[in-house]
């Protein structure tokens, strides 16, 4: 039999709504949202858009090191990759010296998809940082890392 004994919340909530969780999928949903359909205009998905502004930070890195960074499995970014460099976004070699692994590059092409998308990108994010005020946002980054970091991630 099921022990049904009432469970105390982890902070005062008169429900579901008023949780830490809730509201973070609430915001991240909304972001998702927001980031998707402009994405669209830019014939890009919010995967394919991360791994962009990625390689262009560091190029090379591999499927593994992509989809660690995005969030995705490998098999998810397999996909990914292929989408892109399908779409002569990115650019991998056929094979590879050592290892498995196929370092990925942007292309010229990609580059450029990637700074028209980019505008779009950073106006959701300072919708987002407008709606806060400014000396609270170093506070609530900080505070994400550690609720992240609680959780193991």
């Amino acid at each position: 039999m099921e022990d049904r004994t009432p469970v105390a919340p982890p902070h005062p909530a008169d429900d579901v709504t008023e949780h830490v969780g809730y509201r973070l999928k609430r915001a991240a949903a909304a972001l998702r949202g927001a980031m998707d359909k402009a994405l669209r205009e830019h014939g890009l998905t919010v995967p394919q858009y991360a791994c962009l502004e990625l390689l262009d930070e560091r190029p090379g890195l591999s499927n593994a090191e992509l989809a660690r960074s995005t969030f995705v499995t490998r098999q998810s970014m397999n996909v990914v990759l292929r989408g892109l460099q399908e779409a002569d976004l990115i650019s991998r070699p056929a094979t590879t010296d050592h290892g498995r692994a196929l370092p990925a590059h942007l292309t010229e092409r990609g580059s450029e998809r990637l700074h028209a998308a980019r505008s779009a990108v950073y106006a959701i994010e300072r919708t987002m940082v407008d709606a806060l005020p400014q000396r609270r946002l170093a506070a609530l980054l900080a505070d994400l890392d550690r609720m992240a970091e609680a959780l193991g991630g």
